[in-house]
């Protein structure tokens, strides 16, 4: 299968489908040497690993069942939940990965765009799908922003820096690990960027999250626990030796940039992975006060037709032990 990569099973495995939110890059990591290094083999799983193309596709091919489980935003996964209730296959988080969001706004230095403030009267770039945009309401209401002065320009993903570059829009939302190393692919250096990450301007949403199946998970429990078991073991690996990582990554998909996916991947764990936030709830877990406010946020935010139920948004109980969890995160990177 295009775009796919199995580690090596035997009869008795567990077969898992496992759906990328996005291209094998650099955060990819995490599942690829997984499978590289045995993990998944030593709980008894087959797991195949597809790339996707967002987050939205990899909650709706889990629900479809298409896939076992998955890697997504989990405000993707709310509005989801909110919107079909009564969907036969619904996902659940089972293992929080990106602890913060990755969501930022992103501005040039000579726009003179300091503050949340001065982002009114100005025009902000995205695709309409974008989780940053998405989620500006929220950014707006934490920095007491007029959202209704904020004019958003709709364009495609690949144009969406270009348009930052040329000038046509004053300033872009998008991941920081993503919109960040597109700009400089265009020639604009850190130095000339401004940049506001949600989390440090009072958004404490969580991003993407390892999500399941509910019935497969139900039915399945040990082997779900083995999964996120083997993601702890790689999570740590990768933290511990990010460039060795890389090239686990480069031999899944050959025409990958090294030194871009190992920046991409190092910012991950920056501002994503291992954060504050991550080490005081612990890897893979998450607040449950927290999770209840962002749960509220969604609702209000992306207008759900039911309000969404942060004990179904995230199931707890397949998190391993905190032995195996305690050693994860470094706060070095």
């Amino acid at each position: 299968m295009a775009g796919a990569w199995a580690a090596p099973a035997a009869a008795q495995d567990t077969k898992i489908r496992f759906q990328l939110d996005w291209r094998f890059e650099g955060p990819s990591a995490i599942f690829l040497v997984a499978a590289k290094k045995g993990y998944f083999k030593q709980e008894k799983l087959d797991v195949t690993i597809d790339a996707g193309n967002g987050s939205g596709g990899a909650v709706n091919r889990v629900a479809s069942g298409a896939y076992e489980m998955g890697f997504a935003d989990l405000a993707a996964l709310m509005e989801f939940q909110g919107n079909n209730p009564t969907a036969p296959n619904q996902p659940t988080g089972v293992m929080m990965v990106y602890n913060n969001t990755p969501a930022a706004v992103f501005s040039l230095k000579k726009a003179a765009i300091k503050t949340p403030k001065d982002l009114e009267g100005k025009k902000i770039g995205a695709p309409s799908f974008d989780g940053g945009r998405r989620s500006f309401p929220i950014f707006a209401q934490a920095n007491k922003i007029d959202d209704k002065k904020v004019n958003w320009v709709s364009m495609e993903p690949a144009l969406r820096e270009t348009m930052l570059a040329r000038g046509d829009v004053d300033a872009i939302t998008g991941f920081y690990f993503t919109s960040l190393l597109n700009l400089n692919a265009r020639g604009v250096k850190d130095s000339d960027i401004d940049i506001m990450l949600f989390p440090e301007y009072g958004v404490k949403l969580y991003g993407n999250a390892i999500i399941a199946d509910r019935a497969f998970a139900k039915n399945n429990p040990e082997a779900v626990k083995g999964f996120l078991r083997a993601i702890t073991k790689a999570t740590r690996d990768v933290i511990a030796d990010p460039a060795a990582s890389i090239k686990t990554v480069k031999e899944r998909d050959g025409i990958i940039d090294e030194p871009l996916e190992l920046k991409r991947l190092r910012l991950a764990i920056q501002t994503a992975i291992d954060t504050p936030d991550a080490r005081a709830e612990g890897f893979g877990d998450i607040n449950p006060g927290r999770m209840a406010l962002m749960a509220s946020q969604v609702a209000s935010t992306y207008a759900t037709k039911t309000p969404v139920n942060p004990d179904l948004a995230f199931d707890r109980s397949f998190l391993p032990a905190k032995d195996l969890t305690a050693g994860v995160l470094r706060a070095k990177n």
